[in-house]
């Protein structure tokens, strides 16, 4: 897990810029650094290292291969590098290294842009082809690790980081407020879901992409080269078959991720994903190896799974190491925190992550396993029982008996037809109606009129339909809307710790299969996650593997917003920038104020958004603005 950075220029670029950008990520790779460039310094490639995989010198990047005429900047891990390795020596190649990195050159000297299809990892790199005059760069298939890029006249230029690329005085930090609001309102939509970021001039390579810089034309193509679809091999699987199907697919998927040269570990929450995890580990480590593990406590509040970590532990005898995250704290370290995830984020969840690795970080391990992903491809929210019924009627399997199971052990699963007709009411009604009443808690009323309305628009209200809509749900959710926000999370929480997380359920083979399967193998028997439930049988206690309800990794925030951090929002909402922005409607949010100290608590998930947007502008981009730039171009050629 690194950091990566280069330049492509039509004339000679800056050194001293490639440096301050991955300077600006030294965080992500503090085992080593390194600059790369070409002959005529039209191409300067740079490197951070988190050394993981051979951490000796044998690894360091920017790589060169041994004909001089390849360089590569790699960010992330490619888990099946060793399978790869044997059969790139069965055609001949040699190695100088055991690190995936070399591996991940050799494949692309053999195979060319093909290699991408041989590898399961998550990455982002850049690598230079001085034979065909072009720079070959990738993200993986779910896009864990983020690679963000520019295009001008003049040069191109990619980072791991936003503010990797704001350190060059040739770019500004000029926020699309359209895209920020949206993505407050809904993080399914915005900033994550699209190539265009919220700075504009900065793209992103979405999950499954390659990109071609041509140096001779001067252009970028962008392929897209792999999307998860239905395999047909998958099809017509009895249940039983599929569940073993399944449970051998996530057996390996942890053991691959379990390779590293230095010390690994697992986040655990106490619900069911990382849970598994866990267990696996433990049958795959056996039973005298010590494995650490960390997890968020939030005791006395409703959101605290102690009691279900605990039992984990004690199956599996682990090395336990908690962390209960305070409010004092998150103020205390909120520039930072800001600093780090470089975007705002949808709640305090965030904050409990970034503690978590933090208390990784203070143990010395340096590589964890963790559960995300698994909610989206396997069916773990119960909203997903609505196209889940929809399915099921559009395959002739209704069953009025299941739907009653459903509402019986999901109260809040299936949409009231109040909900569902106030959600159907224009924009511009709901939002006079909030405030002639004074009343409601949409995001959009807190904000000017014709951004209200305009949200309103945006809004995708077209439901999943016909006997693929649980599965379309659950890709939508995987691969652009939910998914690919919470992944931004993990790599910018674990990367200001140093940290690397690895996620065995965010692998691309239990996708093509969970994706193929009829939807009562994924939430039949009125299951979350029925899929994962039934492989997990005789692994995870059974109180684990039988918890319905689905708990999400969030601090006390309704508490906290209406105790500690009560007044730093009201000095948020009340200060002359906030007002500043244009786009919010500060009556509505000094009303919210007062309703949260009238007792209504619930509203603490609306206001988060925006103090925390108000705090981003300040710790993020008025920090960019503040901070000195560097050019493109070389000291000689700045002047053109």
């Amino acid at each position: 897990m690194c950091g990566i950075a280069g330049i492509v220029a039509r004339r000679p670029v800056n050194h001293r810029a490639v440096q301050v950008m991955i300077d600006r990520m030294a965080h992500r790779g503090p085992d080593g650094e390194g600059i790369w460039a070409s002959a005529d310094d039209t191409v300067v490639l740079g490197h951070r290292r988190l050394a993981i995989i051979d951490p000796t010198p044998a690894g360091a990047q920017p790589m060169v291969n041994p004909s001089d005429d390849s360089v590569l900047t790699f960010n992330g891990e490619i888990y099946n590098y060793l399978e790869l390795a044997a059969r790139l020596k069965s055609e001949g190649r040699e190695f100088r290294s055991s690190c995936d990195t070399e591996v991940l050159m050799a494949a692309y000297e053999v195979w060319g842009e093909q290699c991408l299809a041989e590898f399961n990892g998550m990455f982002s790199f850049a690598l230079y082809d001085a034979r065909r005059r072009r720079l070959f760069c990738a993200r993986d298939r779910f896009g864990e690790k983020p690679f963000l890029y520019v295009e001008t006249e003049d040069f191109f230029a990619f980072a791991s980081e936003y503010k990797a690329l704001l350190a060059l005085a040739e770019l500004t930090p000029e926020v699309d407020n359209r895209r920020l609001l949206t993505f407050l309102r809904s993080p399914r939509q915005g900033i994550d879901d699209e190539r265009e970021t919220v700075f504009g001039g900065i793209k992103q390579l979405l999950p499954g992409e390659s990109l071609s810089f041509d140096l001779e034309t001067f252009t970028a193509r962008t392929d897209t080269y792999w999307k998860c679809e239905e395999k047909d091999a998958y099809h017509g699987l009895s249940e039983p078959d599929a569940v073993q199907r399944f449970k051998e697919l996530l057996i390996d998927s942890v053991n691959i991720r379990m390779r590293s040269d230095v010390p690994v570990g697992s986040c655990l929450s106490g619900g069911l994903d990382s849970s598994a995890i866990v267990c696996l580990n433990r049958r795959h480590l056996g039973p005298d190896k010590p494995y650490h593990v960390f997890t968020g406590r939030f005791p006395g509040s409703a959101a605290d799974e102690w009691s279900f970590a605990s039992e984990v532990i004690e199956a599996t005898d682990v090395e336990s190491h908690v962390t209960e995250p305070a409010a004092e704290r998150f103020l205390e370290e909120l520039p930072d925190f800001i600093w780090h995830n470089e975007l705002p984020v949808g709640s305090a969840s965030q904050y409990a992550q970034w503690c978590v690795f933090r208390l990784a970080r203070e143990h010395g391990v340096t590589v964890l396993l963790d559960g995300q992903g698994a909610d989206e491809l396997l069916a773990g929210y119960e909203q997903y029982f609505v196209p889940y019924l929809r399915a099921r009627r559009a395959r002739g399997e209704d069953d009025p008996g299941e739907e009653a199971a459903i509402r019986k052990r999901y109260p809040l699963a299936l949409l009231s037809r109040r909900q569902s007709w106030l959600s159907g009411l224009p924009a511009s009604l709901r939002y006079g109606l909030a405030h002639a009443f004074k009343r409601g808690s949409d995001f959009a009323f807190g904000l000017d009129l014709g951004n209200a309305v305009a949200l309103g628009h945006e809004e995708d209200k077209t439901p999943k339909s016909g006997a693929r809509a649980l599965n379309a749900a659950l890709h939508e959710d995987t691969f652009e809307a939910h998914l690919p926000t919470l992944l931004r999370y993990g790599d910018r929480n674990s990367m200001a710790h140093s940290r690397e997380v690895r996620l065995p359920f965010c692998d691309h083979r239990i996708a093509e299969l969970a994706l193929s399967l009829p939807p009562a193998y994924l939430m039949g028997g009125a299951e979350t996650k029925h899929l994962l439930r039934g492989a997990m049988q005789g692994v995870l206690p059974e109180t684990v593997r039988t918890r319905w309800n689905k708990q999400g990794f969030l601090p006390p925030q309704e508490s906290w917003l209406s105790d500690t951090l009560l007044s730093w929002a009201r000095e948020t909402i009340e200060s002359g920038s906030f007002a500043g922005r244009g786009f919010w409607h500060v009556p509505w949010w000094r009303r919210v104020i007062e309703r949260m100290i009238r007792g209504e608590a619930h509203l603490a998930w609306v206001l988060w958004k925006p103090v925390i947007c108000e705090a981003w502008f300040q710790g993020f981009v008025d920090r960019i603005e503040a901070a000195p730039k560097v050019s493109v171009w070389a000291p000689a050629d700045a002047a053109g």
